[in-house]
């Protein structure tokens, strides 16, 4: 049994790989740190194992997911490596390659991207390449799957690979592997990235050797090189590999001596224009909730509440009557699972035609772009732009938005970032947002939704600047970002990338929300008088009531409300669920009348407001936990969040009763 790492600079690729070996699927994007932790999926063609490593531009760490790499090289076990590399950006992919040639392991080379490498008009001599590194490369397409197959585990070989760097650094090397034990591996490689700077391995080699003597080596290293060359010590490892990979260019590489103009340039002039960028990007949300809404999600939630509601919910009552249950089974099922489980599949095709959007705008290389555009704006609050992609990925999803933070390069604007992705409007919340937009904003959907999500990157702007400022302050931004080529999205792609984000909902649907419905549905049926009590005097009237004078100066001031938005700290879709169990509808359009009765337009958006900010999901909650520095930042971030919505809700209510509302 083989167990094989994929690595690779970000956008190479390797996940599009990974899915073409496996018959697993990860997620794929356009931006650096898609795979923020290893993936691990079993080989179609082998016996074995694949692992997908975070894409890195250098094995010396930046970012937390980059030590993922460095750290597995270290302690993992495997067997050998595929390095995936960008054929149409050669240069820049070759200095990660020469890295991992010095490691030693047996491995190949993925030589993707050949299309695009032919569009630039770029030909490369792969079997000349292939005998100077000493590795087989094979070319390959792996968006098409063309010439995946012949990345074969058992064609694998050990390089002979060795660049000569300066005397001084040869000499530092020799030095560092005299005092390593015995045993241990790779010392050429774990000398030259410790005085390379790796952190990653100063951690590890200071366990077997005197600290005190690497000190000394490294001082004496560095000093040695500063006065030969006056440059530093990594530098000078940089150089050296940098003059390595020009000269094998130069004779393995021909460019055309035509002119190719890229089409992604001329693309570029607009969407990333100074002023016309932003206006775009909203643009593009706004088509998407149109499609989300009014042209596409809403006759297709229509057609799905109506087989809920009529058929479904006609044969399980039959089918219960049939086998003889009593009275409290058959509410169980019929105002308690249906109603409440029915009630948030409704909104499926919503979700997956949102899904679908974003799995477009990653896929086609427009992410990058936005991340560009929003540069310019996040700088003036404390941010770069690489902070908007784990924001626009919390759009989909808060949990994933936060652990792609992992890219950013600075910990405190990590931790920022962090703190900031749940303000992001989940696809979760799409569900409220729907039924109270058809409700009372009939003919606005999309635009009333897009100023929520809106709303939601203006509040993470404010809180960013007033934290850069305060808690977060004085530390540098850096940000670099790599542009892809502009693609168009394959079918298969788009689909599997949909299915994969929108499972997780119908996942949910199935265990959490179906739980969750149970036990709201029991707190509604049983009260301090028994079983079977009018629902205003049941246990979850209780709780509701007891909150309700909180909510009354935001506009909405039912016990009903109150309660929903209790379970929604479980799962955001429990508030809808938990709506239709307490007003106890059997389908969506009498959940709108009722709805209908008890709130004005204004209340309804006060409420949507409040709900978009006022604290992030119970698995959310949990990922806070772990990302950031410790339990106080955590409780911290659902505070602000809290009382951001609050004061938000209150205005909006207040200010609207003033204005006539």
């Amino acid at each position: 049994m083989m167990d094989i790492a994929i690595l690779g600079n970000p956008n190479t690729g390797k996940t599009s790989l990974f899915n073409q070996l496996t018959h697993s699927y990860e997620y794929v994007g356009n931006w650096s740190g898609v795979t923020v932790e290893k993936k691990v999926g079993k080989l179609r063609a082998a016996t074995g194992n694949l692992i997908d490593l975070p894409g890195l531009y250098t094995l010396s760490p930046l970012t937390k997911d980059e030590k993922v790499a460095s750290t597995f090289l270290l302690e993992g076990k495997f067997d050998g490596m595929i390095n995936i590399i960008d054929s149409s950006q050669l240069e820049r992919n070759l200095h990660l390659t020469v890295q991992l040639l010095e490691y030693g392991k047996p491995m190949m080379i993925g030589l993707n991207m050949m299309d695009v490498a032919k569009r630039n008009g770029l030909a490369i001599h792969i079997h000349q390449l292939s005998q100077q590194l000493g590795v087989p490369i094979k070319p390959m397409i792996a968006r098409k799957g063309k010439g995946c197959e012949q990345l074969d585990a058992e064609k694998m070989k050990a390089p002979s690979f060795h660049l000569q760097y300066d005397d001084i650094i040869e000499e530092a090397i020799q030095q560092c592997e005299s005092q390593m034990p015995a045993k241990m591996k790779h010392t050429r490689w774990i000398a030259l990235q410790y005085l390379e700077g790796n952190e990653v391995v100063q951690q590890y080699l200071q366990q077997y050797v005197s600290l005190t003597w690497l000190e000394a080596w490294m001082k004496d290293t560095e000093k040695n090189v500063k006065i030969k060359h006056n440059i530093a010590l990594n530098k000078l490892i940089y150089r050296t590999r940098e003059t390595y990979i020009e000269e094998l260019l130069k004779e393995n590489m021909i460019t055309s001596l035509l002119k190719h103009k890229a089409s992604s340039e001329t693309i570029d002039r607009v969407v990333t224009n100074r002023i016309l960028g932003i206006p775009i990007f909203l643009f593009v949300m706004y088509v998407m909730f149109q499609f989300t809404f009014d042209w596409l999600g809403v006759p297709i939630s229509d057609l799905v509440d109506g087989l809920i509601s009529g058929p479904v919910t006609s044969g399980v009552e039959a089918g219960l009557q049939w086998i003889g249950a009593n009275a409290f089974f058959q509410s169980l099922f019929i105002d308690g699972i249906i109603a409440g489980v029915g009630g948030v599949l409704v909104f499926v095709p919503q979700i997956f035609i949102l899904f679908l959007f974003i799995s477009f705008i990653e896929d086609s290389g427009y992410m990058a772009r936005v991340a560009m555009v929003m540069d310019r704006l996040l700088e003036k609050f404390g941010l770069n732009g690489k902070a908007f992609i784990p924001m626009i990925i919390g759009f989909g999803c808060n949990v994933p938005g936060i652990m792609a933070s992992r890219s950013m390069e600075q910990e405190q604007e990590r931790h920022l970032t962090t703190m900031l992705t749940p303000f992001m409007s989940c696809s979760a919340r799409l569900a409220v947002y729907s039924l109270f937009t058809a409700i009372f904003f009939t003919s606005h959907q999309a635009l009333i939704v897009l100023s929520l999500y809106v709303m939601g990157i203006v509040v993470a702007l404010i809180v960013a600047k007033i934290l850069s400022i305060t808690k977060y302050k004085n530390e540098k931004s850096l940000f670099v970002i790599e542009l892809p080529p502009y693609r168009i999205p394959y079918a298969k792609t788009l689909y599997r990338s949909t299915w994969e984000k929108g499972k997780g909902f119908v996942r949910k649907a199935g265990t959490i929300i179906l739980a969750g419905t149970i036990v709201i549905w029991l707190l509604s049926y049983v009260g301090p008088q028994g079983f079977h009590v009018p629902i205003q005097e049941s246990f979850m009237a209780y709780v509701g009531k007891s909150i309700a004078p909180l909510l009354s100066p935001l506009g909405f001031d039912t016990w009903q409300a109150g309660a929903a938005l209790i379970t929604g700290f479980l799962a955001k879709e429990m508030v809808v669920s938990t709506l239709y169990v307490l007003y106890l509808v059997p389908n969506t359009e009498a959940l709108h009348v009722v709805i209908g009765q008890q709130y004005t337009a204004l209340q309804s958006y006060s409420f949507m407001v409040f709900f978009l900010l006022y604290v992030p999901c119970l698995a959310t909650v949990a990922t806070l936990k772990n990302e950031l520095p410790n339990t106080r930042s955590m409780l911290f971030s659902i505070a602000l969040s809290f009382a951001i919505a609050y004061v938000l809700a209150l205005c909006v209510y207040q200010i609207g009763r003033l204005l006539g509302f």
